[in-house]
């Protein structure tokens, strides 16, 4: 019983001790309290005594307006240090951007000195591309452009809206060039025709590798045997050697091959479109009887067989049963002559 009491006293020293504690503590936070508010509070008079006037001025400032004006100006002082560093990086950045923007406007002199030679070269396709109908005899129009056709837009004009000419140009000559491609198919549909036809005709040199040259033309002649005026119904054509190549100068079919006394060893191809060619004065011949050949083939080599003076070809072009010249053929692909006329 007496512990118990004992306890509770005990715990009532406790308490009281903590009471007082607490009042003191309170009691010391209150005088700081005052005395921070008394510094804070006091009042500093500052004089200012003029050498040449007789009036003196003072004002009074406390330790709070002091402390407001040094966070005032500590403030502005700061502001303007992160303005000026801010201003610095701006400009930075701006300057950086007038040298792209310079970058930029020299690429845009570029693009309109390659658009003005890009357009030039435009003019130089439309006479070509007009010029390659008209050799051909076409009737085809040349394209147009959605404003017109290519030489409507070739001078430079400027735009009110601002918007830069040579991109305008650039896109109708694009709109041009991709209306020119349907022309450009049928020209090379027509060309490719024309190459069909042409190996479907007697339109090549008869020796290969166009070697040789035209010793005896088409026509009135002398007779090398007689000496007397005749009608010369092919061509001679002459390497001085014999054994060189003899080409079939269109697609065809050997139709005979055969030795007479005139002609010695001589082969005879029919053609498309009543075409016939005679090779003579033959060494040999490489083909067979009904065999289809193809233009520049090797057919047989040039020899010395046959009425003839040395080794030389003798090559004739009948349509039908008429005899023509045939050096008005074998000029139709290069249009020159070969040496010797």
């Amino acid at each position: 019983m007496a512990s118990v009491h004992e306890y509770k006293r005990l715990e009532n020293s406790i308490i009281q001790k903590l009471k007082d504690s607490t009042i003191i503590a309170g009691r010391g936070v209150i005088k700081a309290l005052q005395a921070i508010g008394s510094f804070l509070t006091r009042r500093y008079t500052v004089v200012f005594v003029p050498h040449s006037e007789k009036k003196v001025y003072n004002f009074q400032i406390t330790v709070v307006s002091v402390f407001l004006f040094l966070l005032v100006t500590g403030g502005i002082v700061g502001a303007f240090f992160w303005y000026s560093a801010s201003y610095s990086s701006t400009r930075s950045v701006l300057a950086g951007k007038d040298n792209r923007l310079k970058e930029v406007q020299a690429s845009l002199e570029q693009l309109r000195d390659e658009t003005t030679l890009l357009l030039q070269e435009a003019r130089n396709f439309q006479d070509v591309f007009s010029g390659a109908f008209s050799t051909l005899g076409s009737e085809f129009n040349t394209p147009q452009s959605s404003g017109g056709d290519l030489g409507s837009f070739f001078n430079i004009r400027e735009t009110p809206e601002g918007v830069l000419q040579e991109v305008d140009d650039i896109k109708r000559l694009s709109a041009y060039l991709a209306s020119a491609a349907g022309p450009v198919r049928e020209l090379g549909a027509m060309l490719n025709s024309q190459s069909a036809l042409l190996s479907e005709i007697p339109s090549i040199w008869p020796v290969k590798s166009g070697t040789g040259h035209i010793s005896m033309f088409f026509g009135q002649n002398e007779n090398p045997f007689s000496g007397q005026q005749y009608i010369h119904k092919g061509i001679d054509i002459s390497t001085y050697r014999s054994g060189d190549p003899v080409v079939t100068t269109a697609d065809g079919q050997v139709v005979t091959i055969e030795y007479v006394s005139d002609f010695g060893n001589y082969i005879l191809i029919r053609h498309k479109h009543g075409y016939y060619t005679r090779y003579a004065h033959l060494l040999s011949s490489r083909v067979r009887v009904g065999q289809r050949v193809q233009q520049g083939e090797v057919i047989g080599y040039i020899g010395n067989t046959g009425l003839s003076t040395g080794p030389h070809l003798h090559y004739e072009i009948h349509i039908g049963s008429d005899v023509v010249d045939p050096y008005r053929y074998i000029t139709i692909r290069s249009g020159i002559a070969k040496p010797g006329r």
